[in-house]
This record gives C-alpha cells, structure tokens and sequence, in this order.
C-alpha cells in the first residue's frame, strides 16, 4: 500500500492489486455535528444523485450507464460515504463525475424526493422484523441523533426544507475529515490530485456529536395486530472500535450468535429447545457509542421463554470460561469472515477506508486480526462481565 497526502489534506491510501479488470475508489467525509431534522442527512445524501450543474440526473444515470460505472453515496450514521467500481481504463471518466457531483449537485427534486423517501419509509415499516429494529434503536438511543429511526425520520421530514439539505452538505464538505481509498491494478498518475484536490480541504476538526445518555433498564413494545410471531430484540450499550475490547466484542458476537449453526445461542434455543425461527446477534459500532444486541423470532407463547433462554446464555459466558476448543473455531470464524469480507477491490476499499474515517490507519484490519490471535477465554469473562449488565433495552413486537 502507498501512502500520501493530497494538496488539500486528504489522507490518501492507493493499494495496487494485479491483474484486476476493475479499479475501486471510496471517499469517507465525517459528520461532525448533529441534522438539524431527523431524516435531514439521508435526504441530503439521496438527492446528491439528482442533477448536477452540468448533468441532470437522467444524464447522469445515462453516463454511469454507458460506461458501467457503479458509482453510489451512503449515508451512514458518523460519515458520508463517496464509491465507485469501474473498468481499469474508464477510471479518469468516474473520478470527472465524482467530482461533478461533490462540486456541482443542484439537489433538483427535492419535493418530489420527500414524497418518495416518505412511502418507502412507511412500506418499509410494514415488516415486523423493520418495525421492532426501528423501536429498538430509538429506545436504546433515546434523545439522541443514533436514534433518528424511520418513524422519528416520517415525524420530522415535512420540516426540512431544501436549503437546510444545501446548507448540511456544504458544512459537512467543508469541516469533515477526508479519508481516500483506491484498489485495483491502476497507476493512478496524479489524478487523484487533479480531481479530488480540487476539493474543500480535509480538516482535523473533532466530532461535536454528544455521547448518548447512559444506558438505563428500558423496555418498549408494540402491538402489530397482523403479526405472525414475535420479535424480540435486547441489547446493552458496549465499547466501540476506538476501546481495546472492539476484537473481544467482536469474538464474543461470533461465539454468541453470529456464526450460524455453531453458535451457541442457535445450538441453544433453536436446535435443543425448539424456540427460534431466527436467532442472531449483532455488534454495530458508531463513533461516540456501540450496541451489542440479541435477536429471535418465535411464537408468541414463548416470548418469556425466549428472554429467559438469553439470559441463561449469557450467564454463561459470563460465569464459565470458553473452552479452548471453541475459542479457537471462534477465531478461525471471526478470521476467515474478514478474509471472506476482504476478497473484491470494492470491499478492500470500503473496509481500509471505514477504519480511516474513524483516525486508524489504513492496516487498522490488519491489526485487529492479529489482536484477535491473541484473545484468552479471561478476556471474554471480564468483556461479557463488563457490559452485560442489568442495564438494556428490551423490545417487542407481538400481535395481539
């Protein structure tokens, strides 16, 4: 991997892979300061694909179209995201229409976005398994812009007018920090600088989104009259990637839940007691806050059952240590998914430019992995015991 700073400050990675017929490039811009409307970025980031000065958005579509160029912006809870696959020898013409957009988007149609962002919204929310995520998450972040979920989103939409969107996008282009990634058998030949220096310079500014409220006991649950089964979700506030527990958690996801049909709370509650149509777990991770959380889909009559079942589980993990068989099937899991998450030019360029956006250096997945080579069954004890407290957000989602 070559390293280097653009004119305008952009930390830049360029990792060359040989013999690949298509280049990845990924442009992270932090968010350092709360929407002003839930609802108010994701719209921002949805027109930004809407028109240019120079291109309309059926002109835009048509180019990325001719040219098969998938070019695409996320927006995601700390960073706006900015990526691009396309043919080795068409990538000069991606990076003109990168440019075009982050300099010259008009944020056309912006009325008739909303109503679209509105019905897909509410169609969404259709699905129990949605719904129960969008409760979850605006319990566990109550008062707190982690917590901007789709119904706070259709709550607050109708108050955002174009120019707060204009207005978000230029502060965020202005004071973010910028990482950049491009994978792919290229010699990129300055165009990196030509094109992305020409940018707002990238800057060292700290995030000024507050650390949510600590977590209290909390429970919340909905009636979905056509609901098949019950969902139900629980989770606890728990280290995020800047603390030394990120690859514990991140095993700990693995024994607990995320590793299919070897996982214990699968093995436990599906196979040996017959509880669970689904039952996973998930580590999400934000900047200022992570959740670790459980989740099983099951008949209504089981719903207690079902609590009871995770926390007999995680009594466990947190009474009676790993065995060393397991632990090892857990690291070569946990390892081989991150090889597995690590194979396309796309990934490489997602995954270097992720760990950048949040201050690691672009071999920050490097380290974790050998980090997790090194994890005893004494560091899962003391994890679980640290943050799976009495202390967490419960949801459900029943019918009557």
């Amino acid at each position: 991997m070559r390293e280097f700073i653009l004119k305008n400050g952009i930390k830049t990675c360029v990792k060359q892979n040989l013999n690949t017929p298509r280049v990845a490039l990924t442009l992270n811009i932090s968010i350092n300061k709360e929407e002003k409307y839930a609802g108010e970025y994701s719209l921002m980031n949805r027109l930004l694909m809407k028109g240019t000065k120079n291109y309309s958005s059926e002109e835009l579509a048509t180019m990325l179209d001719e040219n098969a160029i998938e070019l695409i912006t996320e927006m995601k809870s700390d960073y706006l995201r900015f990526r691009f696959t396309c043919l080795n020898e068409d990538f000069e013409k991606a990076l003109t229409i990168l440019n075009d957009i982050i300099l010259n988007s008009t944020f056309e149609e912006f009325d008739k976005e909303i109503g679209k962002f509105k019905g897909e919204l509410m169609a969404e929310l259709d699905s129990a398994k949605v719904k129960l995520s969008d409760l979850f998450t605006k319990t566990i972040y109550k008062n707190h812009f982690y917590g901007h979920s789709y119904t706070k989103i259709l709550e607050e939409i109708d108050s955002i007018t174009k120019e707060d969107v204009i207005s978000s996008f230029r502060k965020i282009l202005e004071t973010g920090r910028k990482s950049l990634v491009l994978v792919g058998d290229i010699e990129e030949n300055g165009l990196l600088e030509s094109y992305l220096g020409t940018i707002p310079s990238s800057t060292d500014s700290i995030s000024k989104i507050p650390n949510p409220e600590m977590l209290k006991k909390d429970y919340a649950e909905i009636i979905k009259s056509d609901a098949n089964q019950a969902q139900i979700l629980q989770g606890w506030r728990v280290a995020t990637l800047d603390d030394k527990e990120y690859p514990v958690l991140m095993l700990l996801n693995i024994i607990l839940g995320a590793s299919g049909l070897s996982s214990r709370l699968f093995l436990e509650l599906r196979e040996k007691k017959g509880l669970a149509y689904t039952v996973r777990t998930t580590y999400e991770t934000h900047l200022k806050s992570a959740v670790f959380s459980i989740y099983i889909g099951t008949e209504p009559g089981n719903i207690q059952t079902s609590i009871e079942g995770f926390k007999e589980e995680i009594e466990k993990i947190k009474t009676i240590p790993v065995g060393e068989e397991e632990l090892h099937n857990a690291k070569n899991n946990l390892i081989g998914k991150q090889q597995f998450l690590f194979e396309t030019n796309s990934q490489q360029a997602n995954i270097i430019a992720y760990y950048s956006i949040f201050g690691k250096g672009f071999n920050y997945r490097d380290e974790i992995i050998e980090k997790v080579k090194s994890i005893t069954a004494q560091d899962i004890l003391d994890c679980a015991n640290k943050y799976f407290t009495d202390d967490y957000t419960l949801a459900i989602i029943k019918p009557e």
